[in-house]
């Protein structure tokens, strides 16, 4: 699980650090076909998924003969469903890990718990006390002991490095949704301004007549 789990998130990392500078031209004006190839090139980036995800609905608000502008609700909602499904992929078997990490210590206290009544046993059978007698539970006890201890250190080591690691990759999906409704609808709403403002007229001056002098 822990293998398989770093295997998936370093692939994750690796794709995405190639799509972003894909994505940054984009954003500086790049074509959005090849923003749309790299997506595709790269199926494994949460960052690509959460894009193309937004380019997708924009696209085919506009096929629709929709406005474009008026589709920013749409967007936004389509962002923020990939982003969810992203997350849920990401976190999948993190529970997992966190049941071993907090119920192997537990375990091995239950194995340490059987041990010590084996010794005993082992006493109230021969009727002493002996190292040789309680020596066979007590190493029972301690060897349950340590294989939970062994158990759990790294599958909390995991949870705690995987759940930084997803964390990380949420901010960096909400700021790649965020550059991209900022760069799919400033456009356009800047162009509207533009033909409001120039639908303003200019204030005119009313001129005074000549003054005349009283007599």
């Amino acid at each position: 699980m822990i293998i398989d789990k770093h295997r998936r998130f370093s692939s994750t990392t690796r794709e995405s650090e190639k799509f972003k500078p894909e994505f940054k031209k984009f954003l500086h004006g790049g074509d959005v076909q090849n923003l749309v190839e790299a997506g595709r090139l790269h199926p494994n980036s949460h960052v690509a998924q959460v894009v193309s995800a937004g380019i997708i609905e924009y696209d085919g608000v506009g096929q629709s003969g929709g406005d474009p502008t008026a589709s920013l609700e749409l967007v936004t909602s389509a962002l923020r469903d990939s982003i969810s499904e992203t997350l849920i992929q990401l976190k999948r078997g993190l529970g997992f890990l966190a049941t071993i990490g907090s119920t192997a210590p537990f375990v091995g206290l239950f194995g340490t718990v059987v041990g010590i009544i084996n010794a005993f046993r082992s006493i109230a059978a021969t009727g002493s006390g002996g190292m040789s007698v309680v020596s066979g539970g007590i190493a029972e006890a301690l060897v349950s002991t340590a294989m939970g201890i062994f158990v759990a250190i790294p599958a909390v080591v995991a949870f705690n490095h995987f759940t930084g690691k997803i964390e990380t990759f949420h901010v960096e999906m909400n700021r790649a949704s965020s550059q991209l409704v900022n760069r799919l609808f400033k456009i356009p709403e800047l162009k509207g301004l533009d033909v409001e403002m120039a639908d303003v007229k200019a204030p005119t001056v009313k001129k005074e007549g000549p003054a005349y002098a009283t007599r």
